[in-house]
């Protein structure tokens, strides 16, 4: 298929990029695009490298948003001060970025800046997911599914597959964790789109397999709602 040379190009590109820079991670907007690249949905963003060119590029997404610091240095964004949320206007823009650049410079001094990131707030009502990957030394590319916050970290409530899989797979995986009835809708809460889940996890699994230079990954969180879901953060180690 024609697009799948022309997707790992893309990626490709992102990877020399990011290796001729001696690193080991990519940046988030880097992420975030090797995930387009796939067709993955996204809540739409995009990297700005001051406040000129955030206020220039906000219209193309629009408000409420979240301001994120991009440095290579940085792996807690939050605990340097380097992430705003609820931002709503031009100026609210401006100050959140001034805010970041000076949290940063007290918490991290060292930290390369290299610019923002500013993305679209997800409505409220979504459930978070996570979908990861990794490219283990036997079996090579292994996918991996499970709910956000405790269910992953505390819970290990999670599932995994062998790259690539179908859809019927994908599917198997999120009927497998313990916590799936979450997804179903409990105690009177909407049942969430997990055709949608399935989809990222497919995509995902194909992301992972084609291109040997992406060694760790995940996509965390994902907000899935009755309807849809869309990729929010990703973090991909070369």
């Amino acid at each position: 298929m024609n697009g799948g040379l022309k997707m790992s190009e893309q990626i490709k590109k992102i990877v020399e990029n990011a290796k001729s820079s001696g690193r080991k991670k990519l940046l988030e907007h880097e992420s975030l695009a090797v995930l387009e690249a796939y067709n993955i949905p996204v809540a739409p963003y995009f990297f700005a490298k001051d406040e000129n060119e955030a206020q220039r590029n906000i219209d193309k997404i629009g408000f409420p948003v979240v301001v994120k610091i991009v440095s290579p240095d940085i792996v807690h964004k939050s605990d340097v001060g380097g992430v705003i949320v609820n931002v709503n206007s031009k100026d609210e823009l401006v100050n959140a970025i001034k805010s970041i650049r000076a949290n940063v410079q007290k918490n991290a001094p060292t930290a390369e800046v290299t610019g923002f990131l500013v993305q679209k707030m997800m409505p409220k009502g979504g459930l978070e997911v996570i979908v990861g990957g990794i490219r283990d030394p036997v079996f090579d590319a292994t996918v991996m599914f499970g709910l956000g916050g405790i269910f992953v970290e505390v819970l290990k409530d999670v599932s995994f597959r062998i790259a690539p899989i179908t859809k019927e797979e994908a599917l198997e995986m999120i009927n497998e964790i313990k916590a799936r009835k979450i997804l179903e809708g409990y105690r009177g809460e909407a049942p969430r789109d997990k055709e949608a889940i399935a989809d990222i996890i497919v995509k995902v699994s194909k992301l992972l397999y084609e291109n040997q230079e992406l060694k760790e990954m995940d996509v965390n969180p994902v907000i899935v709602y009755e309807k849809g879901a869309y990729a929010v953060d990703a973090r991909f180690i070369l």
